[in-house]
């Protein structure tokens, strides 16, 4: 036996294990510790470098959408172009996340890291060169075309990660621990991003904002590609395009991304109107800021929940919780009052982005996960896109209660989608988790 196929059966062992007995005949562990454990196994380096490569993603939208409003003078240019990098990165990262499960991240990432900055880079000369907007959307669709998806790279990892080097702790609350961190980064990325890049706009220039992000992708893109957690996926991505990866589970799960997606792009389209209407155009991107401050709370408390709440259970409440915490916003007009509606609104944000991101993973095949992933982050991004489009029409048309309207509908989508779809994803759970036979009495998703 090679040690990549010992790896991969490990890996397998750790997989089945973690799905059909998450807690039996192990003493329970504290998150605190759980979390210690889980970096212990990377160092603190490589949380910190896949931290700050996903930083990009979360800086170029609005840095884009910036630069190119300054140099034109329209913000319906510079949303065009956001628009474009928004849309091509949502096409390009399934694609790429399957490239990734075939020849490895290594090379994948590598790539993208490199051919994204020059996108970003051609994204400056051509709003600073004064030539027709629309090279710089096509400049900004290239960028996002290629843009790496350094997220949902990460969570892929953690499986293989926990496999080869944990021991003496539940491999399944490590899981659960690893999924919450990455969850909770993601949104501790888009708080970050939008805010760094606003910050430099304002202090020197848009085009150095989008340049910085460029500088990012350059350094820690190339760091996230070649980190050695990078080979571990390698080792066992197994044949090429081996297992479905289009089930109606994963579809499933890609209809709940879009929509958690619609509520980001609802939230921010809002927030800016009440904003604006108040004089305080600056404190927009602040105080949507707080909806990721209460998600990430909530994210990296979900490693406490006990093994014994089901996923689909958790999935459930939390997309109830998106409705209910999400109606008040129809009563809101201004920023003092918006601001506590939102960190509430986060606590069930991250906990469901979680939870769908979680099941995912288990319901694909080990070969599909990369391109499993990248699907998933990629519905996120064409429901942003969605969301804020309608959110803004009708912005246009009423102000901010019509804007929040659009969040208020997403809940309910979230909330009927996840009681109508609970059964299946709890039968596909269940067909991946025993193939041949059914759950132990008690087990479930």
């Amino acid at each position: 036996m090679t040690a990549a196929q010992g790896l991969a059966r490990l890996e397998e062992g750790s997989r089945a294990a973690t799905l059909r007995y998450p807690s039996k005949g192990v003493r329970p562990v504290s998150p605190a510790a759980s979390y210690r454990h889980l970096f212990g196994l990377t160092g603190p380096i490589y949380i910190v470098v896949a931290f700050l490569a996903r930083l990009p993603l979360a800086m170029s939208q609005m840095g884009v959408l910036l630069l190119v409003a300054h140099t034109t003078g329209s913000f319906g240019a510079g949303g065009a172009c956001a628009g474009a990098l928004a849309v091509a990165n949502a096409i390009g990262a399934p694609v790429l996340g399957a490239a990734s499960d075939r020849f490895g991240q290594r090379p994948v990432v590598l790539l993208q890291s490199w051919a994204s900055a020059l996108g970003l880079a051609l994204v400056v000369v051509a709003a600073e060169s004064g030539v027709a907007w629309v090279w710089a959307a096509m400049a900004s669709a290239f960028a996002g075309l290629l843009m790496p998806q350094a997220g949902p790279l990460a969570r892929v990892r953690w499986r293989p990660i926990i496999g080869a080097r944990s021991r003496g702790i539940q491999s399944g609350r490590l899981i659960d621990t690893a999924f919450s961190y990455e969850g909770s980064a993601d949104e501790a990325s888009f708080v970050l991003g939008p805010a760094i890049v606003g910050s430099i706009a304002a202090l020197l220039e848009p085009g150095v904002g989008i340049g910085t992000a460029a500088v990012l992708l350059v350094v820690f893109g190339t760091w996230f590609a070649v980190h050695p957690t990078a080979r571990l996926r390698t080792a066992n991505a197994g044949p090429s395009g081996s297992g479905r990866l289009l089930t109606p589970a994963l579809a499933v799960l890609g209809l709940a991304q879009f929509v958690i997606g619609n509520i980001f792009g609802s939230v921010q389209t809002g927030t800016t109107v009440i904003a604006t209407a108040a004089g305080h155009e600056g404190l927009a991107g602040l105080v949507q800021a707080l909806l990721g401050v209460g998600s990430v709370v909530a994210g990296i408390s979900m490693a406490a929940l006990p093994a014994r709440i089901g996923y689909v259970t958790r999935w459930r409440v939390t997309a109830i919780g998106l409705f209910v915490l999400a109606t008040p916003l129809l009563l809101i007009h201004s920023l003092a009052t918006l601001a506590p509606a939102l960190v509430l609104l986060g606590c069930c944000v991250a906990p469901y982005m979680i939870t769908t991101f979680t099941l995912g993973e288990q319901l694909t095949p080990p070969s599909r996960t990369g391109a499993a992933m990248t699907l998933l982050a990629a519905a996120t991004g064409l429901g942003y896109a969605s969301g804020a489009a309608v959110a803004g029409r009708l912005a246009d048309l009423g102000g901010e209660t019509p804007a929040f309207a659009v969040t208020v509908t997403a809940g309910a989508l979230a909330a009927v989608l996840a009681a109508v779809a609970g059964r299946l994803l709890r039968d596909a759970h269940a067909a991946t988790v025993t193939p041949a036979a059914s759950l132990p009495a008690g087990e479930h998703a």
